[in-house]
């Protein structure tokens, strides 16, 4: 008799290796609860009496528990089945050891360039990366039904961040309530930290509450600088009165009191930039930051926060040192600059922040651009008001406030009743649907493409509702600087954070990713043509949306359509493709997907075509998406710059544009490192390929990355195509 074992393998039959299992769970009972050897005897006559050919292994433990029980030996078939099971933990376990043995020797692909802000290399990122493969073991072997893990690993569907999923206190990103924290206090690592009196001050206690929040929960965090401008009237203030005791006229003392405010703007903007590039949180990296600018978020203090944007603004466009003592592109913090109708004109007020900020985009990629315009049409809140606030990272949005009629669920102590509340919300995590796959296992079939899409979005519910669950056990306890001194909530110790999770407080992510080449293999044709392609992806969109707002209604729970930024899984999407369903041209033959609805970085467009018609599918995007525009070096340009600029304003929530600033500490040269036909980076003017001594920087999915990425983002970036010429737009 032969035995199939679960790898596949057929060996002889052996009975002494049921001697010694059965032995093994004997050990652990007592008395007559003990199988008698007679009785192990039988066991085994009755299975070699089967007289079959070949048996699978699991088979016969099946039949062993089964006997036991027969015997009424109910305690010893228990210990059996703990032995088996334990048995089975061993062996998945040895794939983690290995895993973890290659990221210490640096020679596995995927952590080595999983996050293009991570350096493998690098003690702080190694302990993150060993925690992550170790949550991901426990993820995949008790926390997931087999179903789940079965897709994930066959490309289906991804589960994002199982590397960080077994501690259940963490979620995925958010706004953080700055403004609370910093005029009613906080507490870090239990200090009391009261409400500072000076901007400097202020900065530098953002920085530290945003090292501690980062360090609480794994994905991008947003603050706005509009929480920081009262500080600035504050140390005007103090600096007038200063030299009012000093018997200054009130000119003298306005003259001077200005020019000190001004030189502490400077310092403390420079102070939270160092400090949040030169901070490592536990995950590993430099806070993964966004900074909101917007005007339109207070009135009182516009002339505070405009001198505050305008420093940002000067400081990014003359770039972060590097080791060199050279300046370039930083990768964080993220900006973000919302365009309205006091920035937008030629004539407007602050229209000069807006020149500022097109320098800064043109030679440093950022700040990225949100239409106050645009997003007070799409996001309405339940009194009917359009409101406009920050992604929380690099894309995530929030759905508009709809807890007003509930009151202060999270007991923040800067609640306004009646008022739209987004700083202090976030989301529960992200599980992507991989739309090319239902596009090819339905064969081009119509009926089956339907069927299956909904089977697919059916695993991702229950994916999604396992995140949820997860996050429904959590008690401020676990992160108070979360939950209980201000970032996200007030509540008190020991308290649950599970109505958080309801009633549209937090949202949680239904993923996508590959519509063109879903809309491609289905119709033939590109979702970018206006026509077949374009109604037909339209569709895929709002199906989404159809489902996540069914599953809202029956829940009480936010679910939302995300685009999602897949840096790694692009990759991994791609090769499961290929694996599947073999190479197809067009489809298949490359080493990515296409990011969420976006036009194929392959395929020609203009800037201003292509904004306009992603504007559509943005719209049905609403738990996170941006689009961009791939541009040659614009610095010499910057009329092209603010006519994109305007036409973001009038035509799309978010946008950013995508420029170049490499540089090579070799030969010096500035400008664009290029990569050749085997997806190596070299410098053009030296030929320089050593990474530790290029500088890149390259948008990767809505966030800027600097330290290289995976052959297939690679290929991603090389084969972008440029949307906008050197010329002014017209």
């Amino acid at each position: 008799m032969k035995i199939v074992k679960r790898d596949g393998h057929i060996v002889d039959y052996d009975a002494d290796k049921i001697r010694i299992a059965i032995g093994k769970a004997n050990n652990e009972v007592k008395g007559n609860k003990k199988a008698t050897k007679q009785e192990i005897e039988e066991i085994i006559k009755y299975i070699e009496e089967l007289d079959k050919k070949r048996i699978l292994v699991e088979d016969i433990q099946d039949i062993i528990e089964q006997k036991l029980m027969e015997f009424d030996k109910y305690e010893l078939a228990k210990k059996y089945i703990t032995y088996r099971y334990t048995r089975e933990l061993v062996r998945k376990a040895n794939t983690t050891d290995k895993t973890i043995k290659e990221l210490i020797d640096g020679e596995n692909e995927y952590w080595n360039s999983e996050n293009s802000n991570k350096n493998a290399e690098v003690v702080t990122t190694q302990r993150d990366y060993l925690a992550g493969i170790t949550s991901t073991d426990i993820t995949r072997r008790f926390l997931l039904p087999e179903d789940v893990v079965e897709a994930h690993d066959k490309g289906i569907i991804h589960f994002h961040d199982a590397d960080y999923f077994a501690q259940n206190a963490l979620h995925n990103c958010e706004l953080i309530n700055l403004n609370d924290m910093l005029q009613n206090g906080t507490v870090i690592n239990g200090v009391m930290i009261e409400k500072p009196h000076r901007f400097i001050t202020a900065a530098t206690i953002a920085t530290q509450i945003i090292l501690a929040v980062t360090s609480s929960s794994y994905g991008g965090a947003t603050v706005s600088l509009t929480h920081l401008a009262p500080f600035v009237r504050s140390s005007y203030e103090k600096y007038y009165q200063k030299y009012k005791e000093r018997n200054l006229s009130k000119e003298e003392c306005e003259k001077f009191a200005k020019q000190d405010t001004k030189k502490e703007v400077q310092d403390g903007v420079q102070t939270f930039n160092y400090q949040v590039n030169s901070m490592t949180n536990t995950n590993g990296q430099a806070p993964f930051l966004s900074v909101c600018m917007y005007l339109g978020e207070t009135d009182e203090y516009k002339e505070e926060l405009a001198m505050i944007i305008e420093e940002f603004l000067k400081q990014r466009i003359q770039g972060f040192k590097n080791e060199k003592g050279v300046y370039i592109t930083p990768a964080f913090p993220k900006l973000l600059y919302i365009l309205e109708e006091d920035n937008i004109h030629e004539n407007s007020k602050y229209w000069y922040l807006t020149k500022l900020a097109a320098e800064c985009t043109a030679k440093r990629m950022v700040p990225d651009y949100i239409s106050e315009k645009v997003m007070k049409e799409l996001k309405k809140n339940e009194l009917g008001d359009g409101d406009c606030y920050p992604c929380m990272g690099c894309r995530s949005f929030l759905t508009p406030d709809r807890t007003m009629s509930l009151g202060n669920i999270s007991k923040a102590k800067d609640y306004v009743k009646g008022k739209g509340k987004y700083y202090g919300r976030f989301n529960q995590g992200v599980v992507t649907i991989n739309l090319p796959d239902v596009a090819l296992s339905s064969k081009g079939d119509m009926n089956e493409f339907w069927k299956i899409f909904d089977e697919r979005l059916e695993l991702c519910h229950k994916a999604l509702q396992i995140r949820h669950k997860r996050l429904s056990n959590v008690t401020s306890d676990v992160a108070p600087i979360l939950w209980q001194n201000g970032a996200l909530a007030r509540l008190e110790k020991g308290e649950s954070i599970h109505e958080l999770l309801h009633h549209g407080y937090s949202t949680i992510s239904l993923g996508y990713a590959g519509l063109y080449e879903c809309v491609k293999v289905m119709t033939g044709h590109s979702h970018t043509d206006n026509g077949e392609g374009k109604e037909f992806g339209l569709k895929v969109m709002q199906h989404l949306n159809d489902m996540t707002s069914k599953w809202k209604k029956e829940e009480d729970i936010d679910y939302s359509v995300y685009g999602s930024p897949i840096e790694t899984t692009t990759y991994k999407f791609a090769k499961c493709l290929k694996e599947r369903f073999g190479l197809i041209k067009g489809i298949t033959d490359r080493g990515y997907i296409t990011n969420s609805y976006h036009v194929p970085v392959f395929e020609e467009i203009d800037a201003f075509s292509k904004l306009k018609l992603e504007s559509e599918f943005q719209k049905l995007s609403p738990g996170g998406a941006i689009s961009y525009i791939e541009t040659p070096n614009l610095q010499n340009n910057l009329e092209a710059v603010i006519e994109v600029i305007k036409f973001i304003y009038d035509n799309i929530m978010y946008a950013e544009l995508n420029t170049k600033s490499d540089y090579c500490q070799k030969c010096g040269y500035t400008g664009e490192i290029l990569i050749d036909d085997n997806l190596e980076w070299y410098c053009p003017n030296c030929g320089n390929r050593d990474h530790n001594t290029l500088n890149v920087a390259r948008r990767t999915c809505g966030y800027i990355g600097t330290n290289f990425w995976n052959k297939g983002r690679t290929q991603e970036i090389k084969e972008r195509v440029l949307h906008i010429d050197n010329k002014v737009a017209e």
